[in-house]
């Protein structure tokens, strides 16, 4: 059984240095509600985002940009398209790609879409603990969007699908964990407030996608994304009043780590 490993300040400074002097395009089919949260996230992370969601322009956008999300969260057969599209461009071009299965176990369409991505490879997989246990063949789904299991309950689930899929595996909650099927990494921290505000764990997985651009490992990649992500929202809960204060104080806290790093 391979240990769980603590994610260490020096790898995180390493990769968060090399998103902001890269400063990569990410290519964001992502879903309605977080458009805006995304696009604020990777500006302030030190990336570039873009969101061409239509089916005869998504090929090749995928193929200009440096990396590409794929978030189902509001998930139609025309964005189906389009996003099955990006995916191919992008692997023919070898440019990594991350997908959100939001929601997952919850619909049966939903379910068989996913699953049909799942099997294009992605490079990296993000979802909260219940959304990984359902595609690891060991839960149900969660409660809507949100996870009903702890993190720590699918740590076992994410590196089955690790190894099944070749891919890295990032399961987020109280405590974040990313593995590519044999090393597991931690990254404690973090603020409940970031389940207050609408979008936080949808642009985490474009945060995943900027760090995985042009990175030589992936699984150092996700690791970095989330450590950020962890950071900016301890930041952010000690200095608001509430979720309507979080919200701009968490990009203004991923600004801040960024500027850090230039």
């Amino acid at each position: 059984m391979s240990t769980i490993e603590p994610f260490e300040k020096s790898f995180f400074d390493q990769y968060c240095s090399h998103l902001v002097h890269t400063h990569p395009l990410v290519h964001c089919m992502t879903n309605d509600v977080v458009q805006e949260i995304t696009a604020d996230v990777l500006l302030a992370a030190g990336a570039s985002p873009a969101m061409i969601i239509d089916e005869h322009e998504s090929a090749d956008f995928a193929a200009i940009a440096d990396c590409l999300l794929i978030n189902v969260g509001t998930l139609t057969d025309c964005r189906n398209l389009a996003m099955t599209l990006a995916i191919k461009a992008a692997k023919s071009c070898g440019k990594p790609w991350v997908l959100d299965p939001v929601a997952s176990g919850l619909l049966p369409w939903r379910d068989e879409k996913i699953a049909h991505f799942l099997s294009l490879g992605p490079t990296v997989v993000r979802g909260n603990a219940s959304e990984i246990l359902n595609l690891a063949g060991l839960g149900a789904g969660g409660h809507g969007v949100d996870s009903k299991d702890d993190s720590r309950q699918a740590v076992e689930g994410a590196k089955e699908l690790a190894l099944k899929y070749k891919t890295i595996v990032a399961v987020t909650g109280e405590t974040d964990f990313v593995t590519d099927g044999q090393k597991v990494f931690s990254i404690a921290g973090g603020d409940i407030m970031t389940t207050l505000v609408v979008g936080t764990g949808c642009s985490l997985s474009a945060l995943v996608a900027a760090f995985c651009a042009k990175s030589d490992n992936y699984l150092m990649a996700a690791a970095a994304a989330l450590t950020m992500a962890k950071r900016a929202s301890e930041t952010a809960a000690a200095q608001c009043q509430g979720p309507g204060s979080f919200h701009p104080a968490y990009l203004d806290a991923l600004y801040s780590i960024a500027r850090k790093h230039f």
